[in-house]
């Protein structure tokens, strides 16, 4: 059985499939500081994002021209439940739990796809968000 033919198509496909793919740092480029959270997305991210942690929604400083990170500063050590949300992007995991360690920060990988949820018109405004004292948000470049 001779495989000529599909030994240069399969190495095409393999190299076409390296290349197309954007890499994402899985581990921070420096320790992420005690009360942090970084959420890194694997895409750019236009916004506006909604960001609740603890059931309470919390402002977040946009970026006119996108951004590929959220910074969360001014987190308590425990447990805290968050939801992550835009009406231009998807994200996963967009809910779930952080389980912050004394002393420590963590960095977190988001999977970002572009979804437009709004088709026609403009979309309503929403209500100011309430915040947690001491926590801010803000999208990073």
């Amino acid at each position: 059985m001779k495989f000529r033919p599909v030994i240069p198509a399969l190495v095409l496909l393999g190299a076409a499939a390296f290349l197309g793919c954007k890499k994402v740092p899985l581990v921070p480029s420096r320790p992420v500081p005690a009360g942090e959270v970084i959420f890194r997305f694997t895409s750019t991210v236009r916004g506006p994002v909604e960001f609740t942690l603890d059931g309470t929604r919390i402002p977040v400083q946009q970026l006119p021209k996108g951004a590929v990170s959220l910074l969360v500063k001014g987190l308590t050590p425990g447990k805290h439940r968050f939801f992550l949300t835009s009406q231009h992007e998807a994200f996963s995991p967009d809910a779930g739990e952080l389980d912050l360690p004394a002393g420590k920060g963590i960095y977190q990988v988001t999977l970002t796809q572009r979804l437009d949820s709004v088709l026609y018109g403009k979309p309503d405004p929403l209500p100011l968000a309430e915040g947690l004292a001491g926590v801010t948000a803000s999208l990073v470049k």
